[in-house]
C-alpha cells in the first residue's frame, strides 16, 4: 500500500471495500484504460465487473438489496476508481447521486420501484440542470413541466448529461409553474422529474431524444449528451417526492454529494500522476544519474505528495461532515475547489517529469493531462465554488457591529 493518501480510521470492512478496488483498478482498469481513452470506447467489460462487486449498489441501503455503506466509503472507492481511468468514476457518480436522490426525497412507491434495480445495477442512472444557455446559474433553467390531468407535458432542452446515452433513468430538472404564482423566486418553481427511457441514442421514448454524444478533450470513453424534450409525457408520481416545487433543494443536496465525488476523482488523478511521475523520475537518466537525484525534480515531487496529501485531507473531511448528518457544503466546495486545482498542479508537473514523452499518446501522463481540466468545471466551476464558500464564511463569520 502507498505511503500517501491514507485514511484513519476506517472499520475491517470499510479497508476491505476500498482494498478489493484499489486489487480491481490495478488489475482490470489501468492496464487497458489508455487504449480505450484513445478509441473513446465505453468500458462494457469493466463496468460489468464493477456490478459484480455491488458498486452501484454501494450507499443504497441494505433494505433495497444495497451494501448501505457510507459517503466516506464510496469517495474512498471513487478515489480509487478515478486512480485508475476517471471516466469510470463518472459512469458511477450519476448513477449515484440519482439513487442518493432517491433516498433522501423520494416517496415509498419510488424508493421500492427503482432502488433494488439500481443497486443491482440493472437500472442506470443520469440527472440534468444545465441547458445550453445557463452554465452555472441554474436558477435561469428554461425548460418547463405543464401538467396535463394525471401526468405533466414536459418540453426544453438539457446540456452535459453524463451517461445520457447509457443510462435508463434520469433525474431532470425543470421549471413548473403549477401552484406557484407569478413572481415566485425561481428556485421555488423547479421540480425533479424522475424520466424513465431506453438506453441509447435517438428518440428513445415518445417526445425525448438524446442525439448522440458530444465530442471531447478528455473525460472520453463515458458518454456525455445533450437531452430534448419535445412533448414529453411524465406521470405525476414520476415528481420526485411527490411534490412540485422541491427540485432545487433536491439537486443541490445531490451535488453536494456529487462535489465531494469531484474532489475524490481530483485526489485519485492526482495520486497516479505522482506515482507516474516518481517513477519516471527513477528511471530516466541525465548528466549520468537518474532525475530523481537532481534538487530541482525532487523540489517537484516534494510539492506533489504534499498536494496529494491535502486534498485528499479535505475530501476525507467533508466526506465525514455529510455522513455525520451535518450540513458540508462549505467542506464539500472547498475539498472540490483545492483537489481539482491541486489536481492540475500534479498532473502537470507529472507532465514536465516526464519531458518530451510527456507529450506522446504511449504514456499515460497524456492521457490525465486531458482529463484533470474537466475537473476545474464539472459539478460546478471553481468560480461557483469560491462564491459558495464565500458567501459560507460570511454566514459563519457575521460582523456583529
Amino acid at each position: 500500500m502507498a505511503r500517501l493518501a491514507q485514511t484513519a480510521g476506517l472499520t475491517d470492512v470499510q479497508q476491505e471495500i476500498v482494498s478489493t478496488v484499489r486489487d480491481f483498478v490495478d488489475k482490470e482498469i489501468i492496464p487497458v484504460a489508455t487504449e480505450l481513452e484513445h478509441r473513446d470506447e465505453y468500458p462494457q467489460q469493466i463496468v460489468d465487473g464493477l456490478k459484480e462487486l455491488g458498486l452501484f449498489g454501494l450507499m443504497i441501503p441494505e433494505e433495497y438489496g444495497g451494501l448501505g455503506e457510507s459517503l466516506l466509503t464510496y469517495a474512498l472507492c471513487v478515489e480509487e476508481i478515478a486512480r485508475g481511468w476517471m471516466s469510470v468514476s463518472g459512469i458511477i457518480n450519476t448513477h449515484f447521486i440519482v439513487a442518493y436522490m432517491l433516498k433522501q426525497h423520494g416517496t415509498q412507491e419510488q424508493k421500492d420501484h427503482f432502488l433494488p434495480r439500481m443497486a443491482a445495477g440493472d437500472i442506470r442512472g443520469a440527472f440534468s440542470m444545465s441547458e445550453p444557455a445557463l452554465g452555472s446559474d441554474v436558477s435561469a433553467i428554461s425548460s418547463k413541466a405543464v401538467r396535463d390531468g394525471d401526468e405533466y407535458v414536459l418540453t426544453g432542452q438539457k446540456m452535459w448529461l453524463t451517461n445520457g446515452g447509457t443510462s435508463s433513468l434520469v433525474a431532470v430538472l425543470v421549471r413548473s409553474d403549477e401552484g406557484h404564482p407569478e413572481g415566485t423566486a425561481p428556485h421555488k418553481s423547479m421540480t425533479t422529474f424522475l424520466v424513465e427511457k431506453e438506453p441509447g441514442f435517438g428518440e428513445v421514448r415518445p417526445g425525448l431524444t438524446i442525439p448522440g454524444k458530444i465530442e471531447k478533450m478528455g473525460y472520453k470513453g463515458v458518454d456525455t449528451t445533450e437531452l430534448i424534450m419535445d412533448g414529453l409525457r411524465v406521470p405525476a408520481d414520476r415528481v420526485l417526492g411527490g411534490v412540485t416545487g422541491r427540485g432545487f433543494y433536491q439537486m443541490m443536496d445531490g451535488v453536494e454529494v456529487g462535489r465531494v465525488n469531484v474532489a475524490a476523482r481530483g485526489c485519485g488523478v492526482a495520486q497516479r500522476a505522482f506515482e507516474l511521475g516518481v517513477s519516471y523520475a527513477q528511471q530516466r537518466h541525465t548528466f549520468g544519474k537518474p532525475i530523481a537525484q537532481h534538487q530541482a525534480i525532487q523540489f517537484k515531487l516534494a510539492e506533489m505528495a504534499t498536494k496529494v496529501e491535502a486534498a485528499h485531507a479535505m475530501m476525507v473531511n467533508a466526506a465525514r461532515k455529510k455522513d455525520s448528518g451535518q450540513r458540508n457544503d462549505l467542506e464539500a466546495g472547498m475539498a472540490k475547489y483545492l483537489a481539482s486545482e491541486y489536481c492540475k498542479e500534479v498532473v502537470e508537473d507529472a507532465f514536465r517529469i516526464h519531458g518530451g514523452y510527456g507529450f506522446s499518446k504511449e504514456y499515460e501522463i497524456e492521457r490525465l493531462y486531458r482529463e484533470a481540466p474537466m475537473l476545474l468545471i464539472g459539478e460546478g466551476t471553481a468560480e461557483i465554488q469560491k462564491m459558495i464558500i464565500g458567501r459560507r464564511l460570511l454566514e459563519e463569520y457575521r460582523f456583529q457591529g
